[in-house]
């Protein structure tokens, strides 16, 4: 691969997750973090987390982690006096619900510097990010960051975008839209989540959630839905691609995360979009049986070259 490897663009939080016998596990995730980690394990390809991150010891030791993890900060400016944000998950029985602190959290300043963004997404062969960024950033610095994955994407980058929409993160529907349709016309490559644009934007099926994607210019589409099939949509093709059934999941963090994860690793290293769907359930069904939003490496990897 010529380009400098893949940057993915978020905000990366502490995780607090509640093990069996009542005590907590601090750990790392976010939605853009979670599929990177994927595609760190999956193709050892050159990997950056892009964002904001603060002077203090938390912040430090995310960084830390990243490091351990083979993951760069790429030119993420460090913001005096900011730290992470934090979520923490509740589950009953494999489902989960989350508690966020995140209002004053660094990565809301990632595009805070246009110059070091511009920096840390140029000459890559992958730029990804979800609506989960576009949602925690003031509308200015939406335009910012659009702006910068444009450029990239003009100098030759492939782009990935994950709507991932969450309500109560957006002042309303309509601004929520209008963000979302705006990343859609800079990207190569969609992974919509059914039950989210059903939510947004009233589509009646998959199909019809593809067909406005199609409209919207976006190459390449998956249609997620959860345990359901996947709907795979190319320029020359459709197709529904089923996922791998798990009779007893133990927690499903992360699992649409790190679908994306090994989609995108897939059609890096040359799989066509049916087949890098057929590998992203694998390693979604394997995600689904560890606690927390990370698995493994060794656990993606099995899944992947084992599927």
């Amino acid at each position: 691969m010529d380009r400098k490897g893949v940057a993915s663009v978020g905000e990366c939080m502490l995780e607090l997750s509640a093990r069996p016998d009542g005590a907590w596990n601090l750990g790392y995730a976010g939605d853009t973090f979670n599929t990177l980690w994927a595609i760190r394990a999956l193709t050892g390809h050159p990997c950056d987390y892009v964002s904001a991150f603060g002077d203090d010891p938390f912040s430090a030791k995310q960084i830390s982690f990243l490091a351990e993890a083979g993951i760069g900060v790429a030119a993420s400016p460090v913001i005096a006096g900011a730290r992470p944000g934090l979520y923490a998950i509740s589950l009953t029985g494999a489902e989960r619900s989350f508690t966020y602190w995140r209002s004053d959290s660094a990565a809301n300043q990632l595009a805070s510097q246009p110059a070091q963004l511009a920096k840390s997404l140029e000459d890559r062969a992958l730029v990804y990010f979800s609506g989960i960024t576009l949602a925690i950033l003031s509308p200015q610095a939406r335009e910012t960051l659009l702006a910068a994955v444009a450029v990239a994407r003009t100098a030759g980058s492939l782009v990935a975008f994950d709507p991932n929409y969450r309500p109560r993160l957006w002042a309303s529907p309509d601004e929520a839209k209008a963000a979302i349709d705006a990343a859609l016309a800079v990207c190569d490559i969609a992974l919509p989540t059914f039950p989210d644009e059903q939510m947004l934007y009233s589509d009646p099926s998959q199909e019809a959630t593809a067909d406005r994607l199609v409209r919207a210019g976006v190459r390449e589409i998956v249609v997620k839905d959860g345990a359901d099939p996947c709907l795979v949509v190319t320029e020359k093709d459709r197709s529904k691609v089923p996922a791998v059934h798990v009779a007893n999941p133990v927690d499903t963090t992360g699992a649409g995360d790190s679908f994306n994860g090994g989609y995108l690793s897939a059609r890096l290293l040359g799989h066509s979009p049916a087949e890098a769907a057929a590998l992203a359930h694998s390693v979604a069904a394997a995600v689904v049986q560890v606690r927390g939003a990370l698995a493994p490496y060794e656990t993606l990897r099995s899944a992947f070259t084992h599927s």
